[in-house]
């Protein structure tokens, strides 16, 4: 069963693109989603501990939990040391279920793929871009955005150039939905024969 990573900065398109393999059949495991289940379950008291006033009503309040981490490398230290390991937990059991149905390629979308050394877990890597004008409109877009706290988060991730530079496939979803949507399949038939 061939692990495709799938990973790019923030506002590239990347939760975009990992539907567009979904569409085509292929299981997706997004760690984004898993966190939130995580900070609505398990991570919950644990995160509290950690970070009193962070959690509401057994759900952690993500803008609480970002304004008592961003900037704080050791707070983030401290955050990651708590989720990342139930992250991993979910993740092996969602490559176990993949495996008994016999699946031949897996997506592990995770947005900080090289950042926590997760390209060692894959067999291929595929990266969304897109210019920097599109990913500054994209992320200015969203609610509560700002744009400090958009560089704060961009200064936190691996360059975009340096993404592409290692990865084996690249997504631009600048180009548009169909152009991805060609890429995406275009990535599925150069594997298929490595499957």
């Amino acid at each position: 069963m061939i692990r495709l990573g799938l990973t790019g900065s923030i506002a590239m398109g990347k939760s975009t693109t990992a539907k567009l393999f979904a569409e085509a059949g292929v299981p997706v495991h997004d760690a984004d989603a898993t966190v939130h289940a995580l900070y609505a379950g398990r991570a919950a008291p644990l995160i509290e501990a950690a970070f009193p006033g962070t959690v509401e009503g057994g759900t952690v309040n993500r803008l609480r939990l970002g304004e008592a981490v961003l900037g704080k490398p050791e707070a983030i230290a401290r955050l990651e040391a708590i989720v990342h390991p139930l992250v991993r937990e979910e993740e092996l059991a969602f490559l176990a279920r993949a495996r008994a149905e016999g699946r031949r390629i897996v997506v592990l979308d995770i947005p900080l793929l090289f950042e926590t050394g997760g390209e060692r877990r894959v067999d291929a890597v595929a990266v969304v871009t897109a210019s920097p004008e599109v990913q500054r409109a994209r992320a200015l877009a969203r609610p509560g955005m700002t744009p400090e706290r958009f560089e704060a988060i961009v200064a936190r991730q691996m360059p975009d150039a340096e993404k592409r530079r290692r990865a084996h496939f690249l997504i631009d979803t600048g180009l548009g939905p169909e152009s991805a949507r060609r890429a995406v399949a275009a990535l599925l038939r150069a594997v298929a024969g490595r499957a």
